[in-house]
């Protein structure tokens, strides 16, 4: 980190709730005038500008000279916008089998991009990983590598991000795992550890669908059931960091055993896995997801059988979503959108069943997410890290 992007963190850091607010609403909305700065976060004019001033100093913000709207006489508009390449924030998205990851600027725009496949999955293995890839993404951006303000990470799991620990992954078969202070200390940087799909939803709060939406919900679906909310202008992740684990909503079969050792889980029918051990069970043989969906697509009962299952069970779990917290809209991202022609009309089907009123209005579309995407959410979440 040079000396220009130390200070800028440090102002970023440092900087009061206004201050933060006034940076943030730039950082997403730019260009931007002060006037709607002002509209946007409640504060004075004079409030704005005296935010903005020491953002502009730093190389953070430009604002070219004002000028008056359309020859209006009034009060001159004066937009200012973030200058993206001021700062970059690494990304990286861990799964059971690789970590994809990516460095970008202040909007998220890749810059860099690069993966490792993971052999082993202990925590060990994935710490040499990140420290492989970060080294890679270090050179391919040369020089610019110094304005590297931090790292976010995104696991799947319940993931306290306030002490940067792994308290529980299922799918990683980590407890209570301290991996971002391990890891800041493999790397000197400073380190944002966030749940997968929280993340993700950060992204797609600051500089995606939320700039639109009043509230929404990400539901993913493939290896895990996943959700993240936005609602009320923030994303929320409660109390215990675990907000929107609709995965672990009981309303499977109590014999349905869960990766998590819990049972009845959604996810224990309706994830990638669960869905692969049903085919396999039914035709005697271990069968794979790819195999799975095409036996689907060719009318095999047992594999469309087993898409039912889990659609109708996703479908009532976004019912259960949508009652208890009333969204705009739900987004079904993850890899299992691909296949999403087997889950489409089940699902619907079943969310219309079981939401409650007009809260059966609210529209279900899907969105493919990359990995690279998810990498993308894990930057995202440094960077709001960084403001906030």
């Amino acid at each position: 980190m040079d000396h220009d992007t130390a200070t800028r963190t440090t102002l970023i850091r440092s900087a009061s709730d206004a201050g933060s607010k006034v940076f943030a609403t730039i950082l997403t909305r730019s260009p931007i005038s002060r006037i709607d700065i002002a509209r946007h976060t409640g504060l004075s004019q004079a409030a704005v500008t005296k935010a903005v001033s020491p953002l502009v100093a730093a190389g953070l913000v430009d604002a070219p000279p004002a000028a008056h709207r359309d020859g209006n006489p009034g009060r001159p508009v004066a937009p200012v916008s973030i200058i993206p390449g001021a700062m970059i924030m690494l990304g990286v998205k861990v799964n059971v089998d690789e970590v994809i990851a990516v460095a970008t600027d202040l909007t998220t725009a890749v810059l860099a991009a690069d993966h490792r496949r993971l052999d082993a999955h202990d925590p060990e293995s994935v710490l040499d990983a990140i420290v492989d890839v970060v080294a890679t993404l270090e050179l391919e951006l040369g020089g610019r590598s110094a304005a590297i303000a931090g790292l976010g990470v995104s696991i799947s799991g319940d993931v306290d991000t306030d002490t940067g620990v792994v308290r529980e992954s299922a799918l990683m078969g980590w407890h209570d795992e301290p991996f971002a202070g391990r890891l800041q200390d493999r790397l000197g940087r400073p380190v944002t550890l966030e749940n997968d799909v929280h993340a993700l939803t950060v992204g797609e709060h600051w500089f995606g669908v939320g700039l639109g939406t009043d509230s929404f919900a990400i539901v993913t679906i493939g290896r895990g059931i996943g959700s993240g909310l936005h609602l009320n202008g923030q994303v929320v992740t409660g109390a215990y960091g675990v907000a929107g684990e609709i995965g672990h909503l009981p309303l499977a079969d109590p014999t349905r055993i869960c990766p998590c050792g819990r049972r009845g889980c959604v996810e224990a029918v309706a994830s990638t896995g669960a869905i692969e051990a049903t085919v396999s069970a039914s035709h005697g043989r271990e069968i794979g997801i790819d195999e799975a969906v095409r036996l689907a697509h060719d009318g095999d009962p047992a594999a469309m059988a087993a898409f039912d299952e889990a659609a109708t069970l996703i479908g009532t779990a976004i019912a259960t979503l949508v009652n208890l917290t009333g969204p705009q809209l739900v987004i079904i991202g993850g890899e299992g959108v691909s296949n999403f022609d087997l889950f489409d009309a089940t699902l619907r089907s079943a969310f219309e069943a079981h939401a409650f009123g007009a809260a059966a209005r609210c529209p279900i579309v899907a969105r493919p997410h990359t990995f690279e995407d998810w990498a993308r959410g894990a930057a995202a979440a440094a960077i709001q890290s960084l403001v906030r």
